[in-house]
């Protein structure tokens, strides 16, 4: 009797398939600023620096620099302060106010923030902001942002109203777009995020260039 012919099942496909490759572990982020606004920028596009550091700088604008150069060369200090990390993407920047030529300061008294409003007053002025990003093989890019912003005419009474919010505190200009002084606003041309202290697209388009995955 002829023994019954038996068939073996080939292996399941899945078997078959090779192992997929590992992704590449993504370089990490490093946010040389010391800026709580630039953190909270980056999260709202769903990014987190690795590290986030503050740099040492002195950031005194230099005779006849003029808004554009200021921010850039600011912005390239604050990203060589925190030194060079291997692999790691280094991310900084630094935003000016200007009137025509004039920079003005990051104020840090009362009195300094009501001379920079008294100025802005019913004026247009513009807002520079610079983005630096470092590579770990010497590679990177850079961005220079300009916004125009004007304010309506601002009296007395609202100049006090705003020194009183005190988030007038280290911002370039005295004011913070994204605080009370947005209820002068009257007319903003270029990134508002670019104002607040990161232009969003260009930051995410100079990480997306070095592989990174902006959600």
């Amino acid at each position: 009797m002829s023994r019954p012919l038996q068939v073996t099942a080939p292996p399941a496909a899945a078997s078959l398939a090779a192992p997929a490759a590992p992704r590449p572990a993504r370089p990490a982020l490093v946010l040389a600023s010391a800026s709580p606004r630039r953190l909270e920028l980056l999260a709202q596009i769903g990014l987190r620096p690795d590290l986030v550091l503050a740099p040492a700088i002195d950031e005194t604008p230099l005779p006849g620099e003029t808004p554009r150069l200021c921010a850039l060369r600011l912005a390239r200090a604050k990203a060589e302060a925190v030194g060079a990390r291997p692999e790691a993407l280094v991310l900084a920047a630094d935003t000016v106010v200007a009137v025509g030529r004039r920079i003005l300061p990051k104020a840090e008294t009362e009195a300094e923030a009501r001379t920079c409003l008294a100025l802005l007053s019913g004026r247009r002025h513009l807002v520079v902001t610079a983005v630096v990003l470092r590579a770990p093989s010497g590679r990177g890019g850079e961005r220079v942002v300009e916004s125009a912003v004007a304010f309506s005419r601002l009296t007395d009474g609202q100049i006090e109203a705003l020194i009183g919010a005190g988030d007038w505190q280290g911002k370039a200009g005295g004011y913070a777009i994204q605080g009370r002084a947005a209820a002068f606003v009257r007319f903003l041309s270029g990134s508002f995020s670019g104002v607040v202290g990161l232009p969003l697209f260009e930051t995410a388009q100079l990480l997306r260039g070095q592989g990174w995955a902006v959600p």
